[in-house]
């Protein structure tokens, strides 16, 4: 083989994350047509039926599964026998390689990366650094896998160093009860058991690049203590109910990975990752004959899925009011027309800053009796109104509810759970609570017709937005009477 040069290291890696941002692994894309297939609680198979039909729009339109196009983690394995041809350092190749992904004209992704982290959080305008880790072995090639990690499911990490005598099945089961549908599920769970603290931490990601591979294991038994336990929370976890979306059902999680390492015998680590509906990673060799070449998927793995559009309910925005909002009951799914309003985590600080100062919103702009959608869309290309354009997770703005009900908000549009608190500001104010599906964010921009900023356009994608939507999907996830699908769906599918 010849040199492993500079270049096809970059280039290989910002192909590779052009190529996760749009097509699922061929064995995630099995595993959810498969818990499609089985899902008995029509809301929790309407929105795989939904993740589904925005996987295949994306593979085949070459635009991003989720709004949140992740932060890149990079598994690097480096040959002491490879030729490599190299004149930056391998950390600022990689990186260049990460940039020149991200800012493809083409398929534009979402910035997420903010650098001083504690202090003015500046976004990095190009999605670097990456997070990396390398390796090395003795062989003549370099392995790399690329990672795009979005924040939602990166939130609900957990670890713990346990006694060796304490149950890690029963630590997996209790965070996993805890975690709710932020993380939007159904996902995949990975373990990382052992070593030290930071050890299991990486085993936990490193498991999450392996293959969806717990059917094989179910059929051919498991031969070991790590195999049982995966057996047993795969099987377990999707007994808690929570369901796609956390809307209830029989699919919470499509596997469950663990690696492990030897520890410390007065210890036993364990990590805890999961990994979202908007799963993306992939493999590849450097032999030294050119960048990495990446298949294409074929399109007949995905089924013909369609919505049953015209079966839900149409509502206009502006026939909605606090008076009439009461006819919308927890679980009803609907198809929004109208004006809305977009505000994430930057927003609503900014919200709340003017509110306190008794200042008025820059450009005029009023919140009082609008809808409010959690989301930080991605640009937009070609003739779009707006990129991909899913929801955030709506707890991080729990701690803004009460000064925007105080405002006179019509109601909010995120994806997970509201907490207790929030819940009974929702109730106590006649409000409402939407959710949209994560994992859906191409399927979802469709139906944005037109966009604009229309306030704090410094925040880039967490400025304020007004989107007019045709046909929105969504689900009423907390009504006026605060009533809370993701309390009441998942105890009807709870059978442990």
């Amino acid at each position: 083989m010849g040199k492993i040069t500079q270049d096809d290291i970059k280039h290989s890696i910002a192909d590779a994350i052009q190529y996760i941002s749009y097509y699922h692994p061929e064995d995630f894309v099995k595993s959810m047509v498969e818990a499609y297939e089985v899902e008995k609680s029509e809301s929790a198979k309407n929105a795989i039926g939904q993740i589904l039909i925005n996987s295949k729009m994306c593979a085949m339109g070459h635009r991003p599964l989720c709004q949140d196009t992740g932060s890149v983690n990079v598994f690097i394995k480096v040959g002491t026998n490879a030729d490599l041809d190299l004149v930056d350092e391998l950390e600022d190749i990689i990186n260049q390689g990460v940039a020149l992904g991200y800012k493809d004209p083409v398929n534009k992704l979402r910035y997420s990366i903010v650098s001083d982290p504690i202090g003015a959080r500046t976004n990095t305008k190009d999605n670097t650094p990456a997070v990396i880790h390398y390796s090395v072995n003795n062989s003549d090639t370099i392995d790399i896998t690329v990672a795009a990690k979005g924040g939602g499911s990166e939130n609900k990490a957990k670890f713990a160093v346990l006694n060796p005598s304490d149950s890690i099945y029963d630590w997996v089961m209790e965070n996993v009860k805890n975690m709710g549908a932020g993380w939007c599920p159904p996902g995949i769970i990975g373990l990382g058991i052992g070593g030290n603290p930071e050890k299991s931490m990486l085993l936990a990601k490193e498991s999450l690049m392996g293959s969806v591979d717990i059917h094989e294991l179910k059929k051919a038994g498991a031969k070991n203590a790590l195999e049982e336990l995966r057996l047993k929370l795969y099987e377990d976890i999707n007994k808690i109910g929570v369901g796609a979306q956390g809307l209830g059902g029989v699919t919470t999680v499509l596997d469950v990975k663990i690696l492990d390492y030897p520890c410390h015998a007065a210890s036993l680590p364990v990590a805890m990752i999961p990994n979202c509906a908007a799963t993306r990673h992939i493999h590849f060799t450097l032999k030294g004959d050119g960048p990495a070449v990446f298949q294409k998927p074929d399109l007949d793995l995905w089924p013909d899925i369609k919505l049953p559009i015209n079966m839900i309910r149409r509502l206009n925005i502006e026939d909605l009011n606090k008076e009439n909002l009461g006819d919308l009951k927890s679980g009803d799914t609907l198809l929004l027309s109208g004006k809305i309003l977009t505000a994430r985590d930057a927003a609503h600080k900014k919200i709340v800053e003017y509110k306190n100062a008794g200042k008025p919103l820059p450009n005029g702009v009023d919140l009082e009796n609008k809808l409010i959608y959690y989301v930080g869309p991605v640009d937009p290309v070609g003739d779009e109104a707006v990129g991909p354009a899913g929801p955030t997770t709506a707890t991080r703005m729990d701690k803004f509810t009460k000064d925007m009900m105080e405002i006179n908000i019509l109601g909010m549009i995120g994806k997970a759970e509201r907490k207790q608190p929030t819940i009974d500001l929702i109730k106590e104010y006649g409000s409402i609570y939407f959710i949209a599906t994560g994992g859906a964010a191409y399927l979802i921009s469709q139906s944005i017709k037109k966009s604009k900023v229309v306030a704090f356009e410094e925040l880039g994608m967490e400025a304020i937005h007004e989107f007019e939507v045709k046909d929105m999907p969504v689900t009423v996830a907390v009504d006026s009477n605060g009533v809370s699908i993701h309390n009441t769906g998942p105890a009807k599918w709870r059978t442990i």
